[in-house]
């Protein structure tokens, strides 16, 4: 078996080549991600300069594009704390290579999901009233309060076990990179010198933030879900909205971060360290929410439906059979059903088969955002026509820069701070390594066979 001291070796130098090494590629993708953030930039100052008219909604469908990308935002920000936390919990060893994309795809997502309630407003100088003239009252109060929270726990839960390996790279990068980069990691690295009086403090801090952070990432979805279900519109009246989101959060924070790994994974090459076995493990995890979410929309659809009160009938029309219907059936069909068999099928369960899965899971639970926002506004409160809402070029323009920055955070987040949690990853090593040997060393039953 390989020494351990050469392996760890050759894990520190993956962790350190992305710093250390730049592509062509990489500027090229930068560039791409720019421009395209560029053009979100102008299409957000056409609107500064003429209003909310220039988008499409109106004063029956208020909510659109914006909101929609602010709560898939919000739920695929559940991809890192909340998994990340509960693998911690049950001591899932084979989580050590992924925690650290999981964390971080955290943060990016709240920072670019809170960008869209703020476009969303119009005129961004009214975010002030919000703190000025808010009421305790309103679930918008109650939504930034859970945000603001949870996006303060993300940084200090993403923080934490990265300081060793902050603490690697100011020694290991000493003068082979940028005055400032050496200054960042040494700030950043506390002074870490690996004493056991530091190991003991960091382990309580990160068993105290993960305890906290479980309860704060289910709250803020569920205040996320409550914006809309304490609203008077009748596809909204659901007292299971709460669970409905924050199980959907998991849902597509799992596919996001099985993405984001694949691509990771690939471009820097890190396969030896992400396996197959990760990709099936996420797949499973995948799968078991794709029976949750089934469940929700049969609870849903099936105890309203036998109702049929009120404007339910309206909204089932344009939901299943009508102008959403198409958004509706890719969403169950290609968001549920496909994924679940890709997982679950033992000749599709491979990584590019839990990709494709997790890629339909993404797509799908975006559009399930898009048609909830959208066709709830749609059921008339009076008996008039029903409004029709399109995005324009504005609102596309910027929601496609929304997700650009996203995957520029993300990029460059790579190239400044390390990609894998090596210590994590070390210490799981030379304890899988240390269990055989302690095997091997127990006694043998007395006459060599089972007693």
């Amino acid at each position: 078996m390989e020494e351990v001291s050469t392996w760890r070796e050759r894990l520190e130098r993956t962790a350190l080549a992305p710093i250390t090494r730049t592509s062509r590629g990489y500027y090229l993708w930068v560039a791409f991600l720019l421009m395209v953030i560029a053009w979100g930039a102008y299409a957000y100052s056409r609107q500064l300069q003429d209003g909310l008219i220039v988008t499409g909604m109106r004063d029956r469908v208020s909510w659109g594009l914006y909101i929609t990308t602010f709560v898939f935002f919000i739920g695929i920000s559940h991809a890192g704390t909340l998994i990340s936390a509960i693998l911690r919990v049950s001591q899932a060893h084979w989580r050590t290579p992924i925690t650290r994309m999981a964390e971080f795809i955290t943060v990016v997502a709240l920072i670019c999901g809170a960008l869209f309630v703020i476009i969303d407003l119009g005129r961004p100088d009214r975010v002030l009233n919000v703190a000025i003239y808010g009421r305790w009252q309103s679930p918008i109060i109650w939504d930034v309060l859970a945000i603001t929270t949870y996006l303060t726990a993300s940084t200090a839960y993403l923080f934490l076990p990265m300081i060793p390996d902050l603490a690697l790279f100011r020694d290991r990068l000493a003068g082979r990179v940028s005055p400032w980069r050496t200054w960042l990691y040494d700030l950043l690295s506390v002074r870490w010198q690996g004493t056991r009086s530091q190991w003991r403090s960091m382990g309580a801090a990160i068993t105290t933030a993960m305890i906290l952070i479980i309860p704060i990432a289910v709250s803020v979805h569920t205040v996320v879900s409550w914006i809309f279900a304490m609203t008077l519109r009748e596809p909204w009246n659901s007292t299971i909205f709460g669970a409905f989101f924050v199980a959907g959060a998991i849902f597509s924070g799992i596919a996001t971060l099985i993405v984001v790994m694949a691509i990771l994974r690939k471009v820097y090459h890190l396969e030896e360290y992400i396996t197959e076995k990760h990709f099936v493990y996420l797949g499973y995890l995948l799968a078991a929410f794709t029976l949750i979410m089934m469940y929700g929309n049969i609870s849903e659809y099936l105890t309203t439906g036998y109702k049929m009160a009120g404007e339910t009938e309206f909204h089932f029309r344009q939901l299943f059979l009508g102008q959403f219907a198409g958004f509706y059936w890719f969403y169950f069909v290609g968001g549920l059903v496909v994924p679940g068999l890709l997982v679950l099928l033992p000749w599709t369960r491979k990584i590019w088969g839990v990709v494709l899965a997790a890629l339909l899971v993404a797509a799908a639970m975006w559009v399930e955002r898009y048609f909830i926002v959208v066709a709830g506004f749609r059921v008339p409160l009076m008996p008039y026509e029903p409004s029709v809402y399109a995005p324009t070029w504005v609102e596309l323009s910027i929601m496609a820069a929304g997700f650009a920055l996203f995957a520029l955070l993300i990029t460059l987040f790579v190239k400044v701070f390390p990609i894998i949690a090596v210590w994590e990853v070390a210490e799981d090593r030379e304890s899988a390594e240390v269990a055989p040997a302690a095997g091997r060393l127990a006694p043998e039953p007395a006459g060599g066979g089972s007693p």
